[in-house]
């Protein structure tokens, strides 16, 4: 008599995080690091469709194992939402965050000198004002700074201040928790085995990668786009350690980071998994066309 495959442990699931998420920020964060330190993109479209790549690819890579959550805000509206058991959701967030810390790792290994040159051409000091427009590469900021970092103009207090004025705390929440419940309503959609209208088996992480390439193309100009608290707070907390000290991680005087790159994917999350689980998933199951 054949034995019925095992599942994965714990362990085996936790590290399949960590290695999807760590492919996840170091394709995506690259792609970050070329074109703001190189010009190597010709325009946002081309990041956007390398993060949309890079989500596919970890979720290939690891989807069997771990469920390919990658993103603490999934693994939460998961818990809530659906059976994903709650007693793992803390492994689960530890080691989304530990593949995102080592990616942004590597890539400051990678990249040093051409952060370096950037912080040189714009006439910034790492760690001070200006240095947002090389930190961003690693922590996002709101309202995106990518503008200030293009072109061979020095850094001007004065232009960061009429960028930040266009992009207000408030809006730069919305940004992010509406853009996270769409990916989170995509999700739980293209994985419901009883969606009819869904992809074929083995096609979800296609139709997940899109969207967020799709949001991004729409956000990424206001928030850079985050949609995922690991994504940010893992290379955000290198940062800080690597030199950027308070301008990634501004603890007590911009809550930002806090506000709108943790708090608002997560309840963006929630809002979007409660959108297809309570409206949209019954009438799928029920036979009835949405």
């Amino acid at each position: 008599m054949s034995q019925s495959p095992k599942s994965p442990t714990l362990f085996q699931q936790v590290a399949a995080e960590v290695v999807g998420t760590f492919l996840l920020v170091f394709f995506g964060c690259g792609v970050v690091h070329t074109a703001v330190l190189m010009d190597a993109q010709q325009g946002l479209w081309q990041v956007a469709i390398v993060w949309g790549v890079a989500i596919m690819l970890a979720i290939y890579t690891v989807g069997g194992i771990s469920g390919a959550h990658l993103n603490p805000a999934m693994t939460i509206a998961m818990a809530a939402l659906r059976e994903f058991p709650k007693s793992r959701v803390v492994a689960y967030i530890a080691g989304q965050l530990l593949g995102a810390f080592l990616a942004a790792g590597l890539l400051f290994t990678l990249f040093h000198p051409q952060l370096a040159a950037k912080e040189q051409a714009k006439g910034v000091k790492r760690g001070e004002a200006g240095s947002e427009i090389t930190a961003m590469c690693y922590g996002e900021f709101s309202p995106n700074p990518g503008s200030l970092a293009a072109g061979s103009e020095k850094y001007a207090v004065a232009a960061h201040e009429t960028l930040k004025a266009r992009v207000p705390a408030w809006l730069a929440f919305v940004a992010e928790l509406f853009g996270t419940a769409i990916l989170a309503c995509v999700v739980f959609a293209v994985t419901d085995s009883k969606n009819r209208g869904g992809p074929a088996a083995g096609q979800a992480a296609i139709f997940i990668g899109l969207t967020v390439a799709a949001l991004i193309s729409v956000i990424a100009p206001l928030t850079q786009a985050c949609f995922n608290p690991a994504r940010d707070f893992g290379p955000r907390l290198f940062s800080a350690i690597a030199g950027w000290g308070s301008i990634a991680l501004p603890l007590g005087t911009d809550w930002n980071w806090l506000t709108v790159y943790i708090i608002a994917p997560i309840f963006g999350a929630l809002v979007g998994g409660l959108l297809y689980e309570k409206i949209l998933g019954p009438a799928h199951r029920a036979g009835v066309a949405a």
